[in-house]
């Protein structure tokens, strides 16, 4: 099943991922190489945001989930392992170990 696309050509999750309702991210935030900067970005995102539904670390590790899950098959191994680990400091940066 393919993706819907929006009048401008856009996937409606790169339209979620670019113009979320909950956080505003860092341009290109989940292109980055260190898993420490991309969490520390959410993390900052997350609890800056006043439209975030559930806590700041609900809204992060949501978000970065929501990538992952929808861009990993097109993602190189590389960068998903870099996203993973992500997953982990954003664990670390909130006491969630």
């Amino acid at each position: 099943m393919a993706e819907k696309q929006d009048e401008t050509g856009e996937r409606w999750s790169q339209d979620v991922t670019e113009h979320s309702d909950a956080l505003d991210l860092e341009d290109d935030v989940f292109t980055w190489d260190d898993p420490a900067r991309i969490a520390a970005s959410l993390k900052e995102s997350a609890e800056s945001s006043g439209r975030r539904k559930g806590t700041p670390y609900q809204s992060a590790m949501s978000m970065l989930t929501f990538y992952v899950n929808r861009a990993g098959k097109n993602l190189p191994q590389q960068q998903l392992d870099v996203l993973e680990r992500a997953k982990d400091e954003l664990r670390t940066l909130f006491g969630r170990n």
